[in-house]
């Protein structure tokens, strides 16, 4: 099983980055990607662009994935299951990200962050560095260098709760929930 580490551990001057990323062309897509991001609605919304970039820089895609929510523990993001067809993303974190930031332009930079990772890895990709490093290739590629989304791959999504007391909140568990319609725009983050 593929979980996104404890981000306090992880250290961005330890990315291995390529000098040249796979998609080896110019970008001129970056204003429309920032604006798609920006103006995404909800998990299915964040998916699609998740699902785009990833196959513009990578030239890979897959098909008939599914994402359900559930209530892991607050150092966890997300996981994948290698071998099945889901992701399976903390809603109480995202919860907690949008009670704290206000602004849906970061919870959906932090949605992609988590969900590109986790997408990474049903294409394949087992490497947690190696993972950690495409996620930045594609976002600089796609966002630019300046952009949250970019700045989030960096640095990490919990960079966002800076200065926030994860270990002292206590998180009430829901029954795990498939969020259905995924290819389909405009599922709200609050179901």
């Amino acid at each position: 099983m593929s979980i996104i580490r404890l981000f306090s551990e992880f250290q961005p001057n330890r990315l291995v980055r390529h000098e040249q990323p796979e998609a080896k062309k110019d970008f001129p897509e970056v204003k429309r990607y920032c604006s798609l991001i920006d103006d995404a609605e909800g998990f299915s919304g964040v998916w699609e662009i998740v699902k785009d970039t990833v196959k513009t820089c990578l030239g890979k895609h897959r098909l008939g994935m599914l994402l359900f929510l559930d209530d892991l523990p607050l150092h966890l993001g997300a996981y994948h299951q290698l071998g099945t067809n889901n992701i399976v993303l903390n809603r109480s974190l995202v919860n907690i990200v949008e009670s704290v930031t206000k602004s849906k332009k970061l919870v959906n930079a932090f949605v992609y962050s988590i969900l590109t990772h986790e997408y990474l890895h049903a294409l394949g990709h087992v490497s947690e560095v190696e993972v950690r490093s495409l996620v930045y290739d594609i976002s600089k590629q796609c966002f630019g260098e300046d952009h949250i989304v970019t700045i989030l791959a960096e640095k990490t999504p919990w960079s966002l709760l800076k200065g926030i007391p994860l270990n002292g909140l206590n998180v009430t568990k829901n029954p795990m929930e498939l969020i259905k319609d995924l290819e389909k725009p405009n599922h709200r983050y609050i179901v």
